[in-house]
């Protein structure tokens, strides 16, 4: 899992990196259509995020994450061949489309493998790829920025490098990913066997092909749904600084080449970042304290940028790093989600909904880096102050709720509504016989499962 994010993550970021290696000039495009390259994205990524969610349900998950990510990296080479803005604005929204099933899918591959006390850290662990395909990605483009080819500039040589490594990912990931841990090559039978019962004490299942209905719907009525939703449109306008790092790093007065080696530094902050924010959450055991306060420190650096004088470029730069530092916060939110929720189809339809609140709040963001708002983008900077402030507040109430509903649960009366339930099996000899089946197994929702306790 963090071989692929770091590979599909740095794949994202060369639309930033490509802009100050010649493809605004090449494609002729004016800021208006750039910033609509990134919102294309997620619109993609919006409308395609239910429908890949049913797919994760329905299909092996390890086969349908390799199929997005081959046609991700044959779409990634496609870039060098587009003229102009129409082109690539077909080439972004299948990336988009194919976007749509990753995170989901590595969150439900990791509650199914891993106990809620250690998927924290496993997520943590494939964010943290983030940083290193931010560093990689620079180094990249500091190598094509060097390549002098005639009639195909270095912007098109990064397309082409990113999407080849994609591409054979893929083809390794469809014979080397497991589907589950029943299935997992990787694993004895005996061991099998103990990576399910590991998991009996999440009380979240080890997945579930068929579709129920019953718990979507509690799903969409669930108060936690919607603060997490919320949180996640808030925040997600951050995920425009992906595309835009490098214009606004150069309008300090970097040249190209110090942009796109100061670029990899940002790749730096963001695994400093993402290693502390899990550290100290595995560490205190509480996500939602660690996650509001990374996310104050966006506030912090947005409000120096947008202050400090346009002289001071150092500072101004630190400042911009400081922004990046909040990004700690979304694993930690996306860990929270994945341990919150239980019931396969809910959880199912949690990401799908966490995931389009992330893709509005991704989309609006690009339009944000207008030219009326140049250079200083006072108006962007405060939004993101807002936003992050806002988001620091969720996490909070969330917390709070949580707590609460905990409590509650632990004044109760133990719950026995699940505990003897049987169903027939036919055994090696074709005889018909009854097997208890334990609750943690019976692919229960966390309020049909009044044993079941939210982490904080």
């Amino acid at each position: 899992m963090c071989i692929v994010y770091w590979i599909t993550y740095m794949d994202k970021t060369t639309l930033g990196s490509s802009a100050i290696l010649g493809l605004k000039t090449s494609t002729h495009l004016n800021a208006t259509q750039y910033n609509w390259l990134g919102t294309i994205f997620y619109l993609s990524y919006l409308v395609s995020a239910f429908p890949q969610n049913l797919a994760l349900q329905r299909f092996p998950v390890g086969k349908w994450l390799s199929a997005n990510i081959f046609v991700w990296g044959i779409t990634l080479c496609l870039h060098a061949a587009c003229k102009n803005f129409n082109g690539l604005f077909v080439v972004r929204l299948i990336l988009g489309a194919c976007e749509a099933c990753i995170t989901t899918g590595f969150m439900i591959v990791s509650a199914m493998f891993y106990t809620r006390r250690e998927i924290t850290l496993r997520i943590g662990c494939w964010y943290l790829m983030n940083g290193i395909a931010e560093i990689t990605g620079g180094f990249l483009a500091f190598a094509a920025l060097h390549i002098k080819t005639a009639n195909f500039e270095p912007w098109k040589w990064l397309m082409i490098i990113c999407g080849i490594i994609t591409i054979v990912a893929a083809v390794c990931y469809w014979f080397l990913f497991p589907d589950s841990p029943t299935t997992a090559w990787f694993l004895t039978p005996e061991e099998r066997v103990i990576a399910v019962n590991r998991v009996k004490a999440n009380q979240t299942g080890v997945g579930n092909k068929h579709f129920k209905k019953g718990q979507m719907l509690e799903c969409l009525r669930d108060p936690k749904t919607w603060i997490f939703a919320i949180c996640a449109g808030i925040k997600s306008v951050f995920n425009s600084l992906t595309n835009q790092n490098s214009l606004i790093i150069k309008s300090f007065g970097f040249t190209e080449l110090q942009t796109t080696l100061l670029l990899c530094a940002t790749g730096g902050i963001k695994i400093t970042s993402a290693l502390s924010g899990v550290a100290l959450a595995t560490y205190f055991d509480n996500i939602a304290y660690v996650g509001a306060a990374y996310y104050i420190s966006t506030v912090i650096g947005s409000i120096l940028v947008s202050t400090l004088p346009w002289s001071d470029k150092v500072g101004l730069l630190i400042s911009e790093y400081l922004v990046g530092v909040g990004g700690a916060a979304a694993p930690l939110g996306h860990s929270w989600v994945t341990q919150t929720t239980a019931g396969h189809t809910k959880r199912i339809t949690m990401n799908a909904v966490w995931f389009i609140a992330d893709s509005v709040g991704s989309a609006i963001g690009p339009q944000m880096w207008v030219d009326q708002f140049a250079p200083r983008y006072h108006v962007p900077w405060a939004i993101l102050s807002i936003s992050h402030t806002g988001a620091s507040l969720l996490f909070l109430l969330q917390r709070y709720l949580l707590d609460k509903e905990n409590k509650r649960r632990d004044r109760e009366p133990p719950d026995d509504t699940y505990d003897d339930v049987w169903v027939k099996i036919t055994d090696e000899n074709g005889e018909i016989i009854k097997k208890k089946i334990d609750r943690s197994f019976l692919d229960l929702t966390d309020r049909q499962n009044r044993e079941f306790r939210y982490v904080l």
